[in-house]
């Protein structure tokens, strides 16, 4: 074991071991009662040789047999108790680190995401820790067990003759020292392999995603070569592991019986002199057998080390990262302006890069009143609109929400506050019931039909099979994009908050659609703060304010005919859109 990984590993495993330390004292009483019936059984089976079977003595056998026989069974009860705590122990510790990776990942924002890689997070939240929990099982299932045995085979071996057991300081150096040598080389390999599962999982998730645009595009071919070069590269590392960790057996093996050859010869001649009876000689070849199986428990495990100490470290990584979304040490539950929304000076930069993609941004939406946010591809609208509900923190300036600072806002009262239809909208597998309860689940049936009816998606709900109990596919791949833009409108709709976020929420639906939906919002929301982002003018022509966004700052805002007159960016969106509007 390296000492970076060490570092990692140890701590982690202790960590997660401490709440389980009774059960783990019941698991280490249970591993040294079974060791020690195993290692009794040699002198017992001894025992009978010299004064049994060559005194001819069958009352004498049948005593000692009775003896053998009852400490089996104590072996085999305390075999399967050890197992049963080590794998409910293993199961805990597994749960538990699955569940601090995804509290962690639950507070991260979208740059700690991006930094580490949604594919990385899904292997290091099951694979890796797989790994550290077979790790677990193993180690109290069977390394607790193999120093036991180990140790108490070699003092059991001199006890029974001295001379032949200085070939055991040779033996178990030597195991030691070959076994070493393996796992310091399967280390680096069982890094490559995780980082090259990542980019399996990488690779195949956004193929299964973009199936249509590949069939769309006609690249299967290339998707499918692409597809191969990442497989066979994870093949290759694998074999190269495999290669390795296939040396182990048969080296334990081949040194252990390379010496038993010259232990049994010696043996015999110290009988014929005299110096030991044959009865020792089985009990230290049984000891020799007992070694043998300990070294190879111990080979076993050190095969699952390095691949467990490099998920380790992957884990610990993700666990040792803080979001950079500080949660307030005194938070603000009450908002003095309710539903007021301000943007003040605003400046946000991308981690890294050299210049701001939003600077000084000025904005004031009020209750009552809509703000439109338009601007060409890449102006930053989707940015600015993921700084009010804190899905980024601002790089300069403020964002206030009812007159408090989002960062020292209350992370529940700031979620009740805020309601955001995102560009692409994400439906979760379930039903349509449990998709618009997301944001409240109390809502009855008659507030869901509701909320769909205003965002003209009555219609197709009824028209599915169940209504309300229709079955929503993950990500809501069985409807349509413009289905999945009403029901995601209805979903916010359902949780009434004060300020309403649309970014470019209207994009996947028709004009006529998307005209009724928005005569429809304009009854439902008339008291609270709603701002749009579109790149339709006949969606925000009628907004109150337009502010128009021009790499990364506002260049114009007022009224629709206010800006035709006086903003030249304006109005060449305007132009761009006239055929289009009036066919």
């Amino acid at each position: 074991m390296t000492v970076a990984s060490a570092e990692a590993l140890i701590p982690l495993l202790r960590a997660q071991l401490a709440p389980y330390r009774r059960r783990i004292l019941l698991l280490l009483a249970l591993q040294v009662a079974q060791g020690a019936a195993v290692l009794y059984l040699p002198t017992l089976n001894a025992d009978i040789v010299d004064n049994g079977l060559l005194k001819g003595d069958t009352g004498y056998i049948l005593r000692l047999g009775g003896a053998m026989l009852a400490v089996t069974v104590v072996q085999v009860a305390c075999t399967v108790g050890a197992v049963w705590c080590g794998a409910w122990v293993s199961a805990a510790v597994g749960r538990d680190l699955r569940t601090k990776i995804f509290d962690r990942v639950q507070t991260y924002s979208s740059r700690e995401v991006a930094q580490f890689g949604t594919s990385s997070l899904l292997t290091r939240t099951t694979n890796d820790v797989q790994q550290v929990q077979s790790l677990v099982l193993a180690s109290f299932t069977m390394l607790v067990l193999a120093p036991i045995m180990g140790l108490g085979g070699v003092v059991l071996a001199f006890s029974q003759d001295v001379l032949l057991a200085l070939a055991l300081l040779v033996v178990v150096p030597a195991l030691a020292g070959l076994m070493y040598l393996i796992v310091r080389a399967l280390q680096p390999i069982f890094r490559t392999m995780q980082r090259r599962v990542d980019t399996v999982n990488r690779v195949l998730r956004e193929q299964i995603s973009g199936i249509r645009v590949i069939r769309a595009f006609t690249r299967d071919e290339f998707e499918e070569r692409r597809f191969a070069e990442v497989n066979g590269g994870l093949r290759d590392v694998s074999l190269r592991a495999g290669r390795l960790t296939s040396l182990m057996f048969p080296l334990s093996a081949t040194v252990v019986n390379l010496f038993s050859v010259p232990l049994v010869w010696l043996g015999a001649l110290r009988i014929d002199g005299g110096y030991m009876q044959v009865g020792a000689l089985t009990a230290f070849l049984g000891y020799l057998t007992v070694i043998l199986v300990a070294v190879t428990t111990a080979t076993f495990m050190l095969m699952m080390v390095p691949r467990a100490e490099v998920c380790a470290e992957r884990i610990s990584e993700v666990l040792g990262t803080e979001s950079s979304l500080i949660p307030p040490a005194d938070p603000v539950r009450q908002l003095p302006e309710p539903g007021y929304l301000e943007l003040a000076d605003v400046e946000f930069r991308y981690p890294g890069a050299q210049d701001p993609i939003l600077r000084g941004i000025n904005l004031v939406a009020r209750p009552g009143r809509t703000t439109a946010l338009i601007g060409s591809t890449g102006s930053g609208k989707s940015t600015l609109i993921g700084l009010v509900p804190r899905l980024a923190d601002p790089t300069g300036g403020q964002v206030l929400v009812g007159g408090v600072d989002v960062r020292n806002l209350d992370p529940g009262v700031l979620a009740s506050t805020v309601g955001i239809v995102p560009q692409a909208p994400r439906l979760f597998a379930g039903t349509i019931a449990s998709n618009l309860r997301f944001g409240r689940p109390e809502a009855t049936d008659t507030e869901l039909w509701r909320a769909l009816e205003v965002a003209q998606a009555r219609e197709f709900v009824e028209e599915l099979d169940g209504g309300l109990s229709a079955q929503v596919s993950q990500g809501g791949t069985n409807l349509s994009g413009g289905q999945r833009q009403r029901l995601a409108i209805a979903r916010v709709l359902i949780r009434r908050p004060q300020i309403y976020l649309f970014d470019d929420s209207f994009s996947a639906l028709d004009y006529s659609t998307d005209a009724r939906v928005r005569a429809a919002l304009a009854a439902e929301v008339a008291e609270a703060t709603v701002v749009v982002v579109a790149q339709r003018i006949s969606t925000i022509r009628d907004a109150d304010q337009i502010i128009v966004l021009e790499s990364g700052e506002v260049v114009a805002a007022g009224t629709h005919d206010d800006l035709l007159a006086n903003s030249s960016v304006y109005r060449e969106i305007v132009l761009s859109q006239l055929i289009e509007e009036e066919a």
